[in-house]
């Protein structure tokens, strides 16, 4: 009996031992060529900054993830997250709400890097690409559509976001008036006449098919695309493609922390490092968030960054409480739209 007890006691004290802590786990988004960016800017150097072990994992997205299911809670300790899974998740209780005070403060932030559960980590933009050896001009949205002046296909990203807001300023309407005009019935079938008239011009990208190769192959003329893969594609390039900054729809991509990390204050020691303005150079061709990392670098390096305050100007920011609440039926829409003749 009395070796039963020493037993039980022991299994006691054993079981009643805390678990192994776990390196800080971030979990990153978008494609390997991002993520590497990340890891290479921010991740490593803060490891070897601050002696802090960094898991680093690859997310997909959706608040459905963001559910504690780790025995101490939360499956992470610091997410980067889109503009629209942001906002569900602040409202959900899934993040904690920032201590501005712990991470630099707000003043050391634009104020689109800003919310209640999320700094921004960095900003990217799909803007108007072409080879300048096939177009020497500097077109517009407006000249995207203009098949009869400036003849050739054109490409878009098949899906309702980013196209309907695209058509709209191609037909004259302000950034600023984007939205509110697209929150009416009439706005929304401005849109959609728009997309009509360019349709038969249109090769669609996403997927396998990226608008860099589409630019690059000739195949269109110009296209949308993503500022970063535009950037690439212009290492080594004999030709290398051209950005329309004026008119570019432009996203945040923020950091945030799970609620119930193990890790809270080193988590904010990371969000600290991350704003670091010097740091931002190595981030490109994504922007930095921070002010005064513009100041940090060269003409050229400028003129690739989608945060640069000139790139910035007559940009428009996507609105994710919009697609959030319209998304669904809009895209139901446009691939109605699609499969109309």
């Amino acid at each position: 009996m009395r070796l039963c007890a020493l037993l039980i006691a022991g299994a006691a004290i054993c079981c009643a031992q805390p678990a192994a802590a776990k390196d800080m786990t971030v979990a990153l988004q978008g494609s390997p060529a991002v993520q590497n960016i990340l890891r290479r800017a921010l991740l490593q150097p803060f490891t070897a900054s601050a002696g802090i072990p960094i898991d680093g994992v690859d997310w997909a997205g959706g608040t459905d993830a963001l559910h504690g299911t780790a025995p101490a809670g939360a499956p992470w300790d610091i997410v980067q997250i889109g503009a629209a899974d942001l906002r569900q998740a602040c409202d959900q209780g899934l993040l904690e709400k920032l201590d501005w005070t712990a991470i630099g403060g707000r003043d050391h932030y634009l104020p689109i890097a800003i919310s209640e559960c999320g700094v921004g980590a960095f900003l990217h933009s799909l803007i108007l690409a072409w080879s300048p050896d096939k177009f020497p001009g500097t077109p517009s949205w407006a000249d995207f559509w203009d098949v009869a002046k400036i003849p050739g296909k054109r490409g878009l990203q098949r899906r309702a976001q980013d196209d309907l807001e695209i058509a709209l300023l191609a037909d004259g309407v302000a950034p600023a008036d984007i939205y509110a005009t697209l929150r009416t019935t009439d706005g929304v079938d401005r849109a959609f006449r728009k997309l009509d008239q360019l349709k038969p011009y249109i090769v669609w990208w996403g997927g396998d098919i990226s608008s860099t190769r589409l630019l690059s192959s000739g195949d269109v003329l110009m296209s949308s695309a993503p500022n970063d893969l535009v950037a690439a594609t212009g290492h080594g390039e004999r030709h290398p493609l051209a950005i329309q900054w004026s008119g570019g729809l432009y996203t945040v991509s923020s950091w945030a922390i799970l609620k119930d990390t193990t890790h809270l204050a080193d988590a904010n020691r990371f969000l600290t490092f991350a704003g670091d303005p010097a740091r931002q150079p190595d981030l490109l061709p994504f922007g930095s968030l921070a002010k005064g990392a513009s100041e940090k670098l060269s003409p050229d390096q400028v003129a690739t960054s989608p945060s640069a305050p000139a790139n910035l100007t007559n940009a428009l920011r996507i609105e994710a409480s919009f697609w959030v609440e319209n998304g669904p039926k809009l895209e139901a829409r446009f691939q109605d739209w699609l499969r109309a003749h």
